[in-house]
């Protein structure tokens, strides 16, 4: 489409040259005084060739190369002055009158470029009846079709024109609304990724104050217990418990910062890892602790084994540091559409509504709200039922598939 402008821009360009040079051979020939022809015709070419510059300094019309507004009217009718003084030297140069044709219809609206065709083709026609005396119908039909065939030209131009001007805010509207859309795309990335920062961070809190954390609680409580015991048998055992514990923690710290499952998980079941978790905290404690089955819990999903075997650990870690129980039974109960985790304890019991909204990390207070968290994230959900003096009942549930717990 740009290609087809130019070259009709060449075109015209090439137009108005050949008539000036066929019109000032004519005069030539017919005996214009040569210094007379140049007084008319430098001026016509200076002109015409004027209208690059003042588009370029005050502004083009739709064509690219002729002023626009007020400037393009003013170098269309100093031009016009140039043709006339020219045709009134030689009369052959009526036929310039074509280029002032094209150029009106790029020049002035529709309206006024048939006017300004009609003064023109009134030019054209009347001057050689003046130096002659008669009109022929050549001499009339001739210029009349020219006159409307420049007019037809220099609007079809126009339009095509217009086209490519519409066709290029498309592009840039295109252009722009591609632009907006790779920041939107960058903006929700860095979302996304902050989102995913903050969700890591919270897992592995999680992580930490469910292994780590719990596993300092018990070297805590079995330092404390082998320091207040007086035979070096029991002392062995504490300290050998105590290395046993680190040992465990230190793998976790490890699989923790990999991003693996639970080492109590690798390479065993859930219901294996939480029998071992049951028996560990039985052995550490000397609390009555059972274990429960309901249903075949094979064939879980990772994430939901780590998170009830994740939820079991923090119970069993605030029965030991906050219930004074002396029994904990643990529940794990597997429906058509969902699975779910129990811990009851009979110790001292507290009052839920009383609990912090926010955890302190200096006095704990963590461990359950974490929990909740996990759960919600796949779906499920946190029941704690305790009063004071009743001991405490907590129970974590999680969906299977698309079902949901009762």
């Amino acid at each position: 489409m740009q290609h087809a402008l130019r070259s009709l821009r060449v075109l015209q360009h090439a137009v108005f040259a050949a008539l000036v040079a066929i019109c000032a051979s004519r005069a030539w020939a017919i005996g214009v005084h040569p210094g007379v022809l140049l007084g008319v015709t430098v001026p016509l070419v200076a002109c015409y060739a004027a209208g690059p510059l003042l588009a370029r300094r005050f502004g083009a019309g739709p064509s690219g190369w002729v002023p626009a507004g007020t400037v393009g009217v003013l170098w269309l009718l100093a031009l016009t002055g140039c043709w006339i003084a020219s045709v009134i030297v030689a009369p052959d140069h009526v036929w310039l009158a074509f280029s002032l044709w094209l150029l009106a219809g790029q020049v002035l609206s529709f309206g006024w470029a048939i006017a300004y065709a009609a003064a023109a083709l009134a030019i054209v026609v009347l001057h050689p009846w003046s130096e002659t005396g008669h009109l022929t119908t050549a001499g009339v039909l001739g210029p009349s079709l020219g006159a409307v065939f420049a007019v037809v030209v220099s609007r079809g131009q126009m339009a095509l024109v217009s086209e490519v001007l519409e066709r290029q805010k498309l592009v840039q509207s295109l252009v722009r609304a591609q632009q907006e859309a790779d920041s939107l795309h960058t903006e929700l990335a860095d979302a996304q990724r902050r989102a995913g920062a903050l969700s890591e961070r919270a897992r592995l809190a999680r992580d930490i104050h469910d292994t780590l954390a719990q596993g300092f609680s018990s070297i805590v409580l079995l330092s404390r217990a082998g320091s207040e015991a007086d035979d070096p048998v029991r002392l062995r055992d504490s300290l050998q418990r105590i290395g046993q514990t680190a040992g465990d923690n230190l793998l976790e710290a490890r699989r923790v910062v990999a991003a693996l499952t639970p080492s109590d998980l690798a390479g065993s079941s859930l219901v294996a890892a939480l029998t071992r978790v049951v028996d560990r905290f039985a052995d550490e404690t000397g609390l009555h602790t059972e274990l429960h089955l309901d249903g075949e819990p094979g064939g879980l999903p990772t994430t939901i084994e780590v998170a009830l075997l994740r939820t079991a650990q923090g119970a069993l870690a605030n029965v030991r540091r906050h219930a004074r129980a002396s029994r904990a039974d643990v529940s794990l109960s597997v429906l058509a559409d969902s699975v779910r985790l129990d811990i009851v304890d009979d110790g001292i019991g507290f009052d839920p509504a009383a609990a912090p909204p926010v955890p302190d990390p200096a006095h704990g207070g963590y461990g359950l709200p974490s929990t909740r968290a996990r759960l919600r994230e796949l779906g499920g959900g946190l029941e704690i039922e305790s009063a004071p003096g009743q001991g405490t009942a907590i129970s974590a549930w999680l969906p299977l598939g698309t079902g949901s717990a009762p």
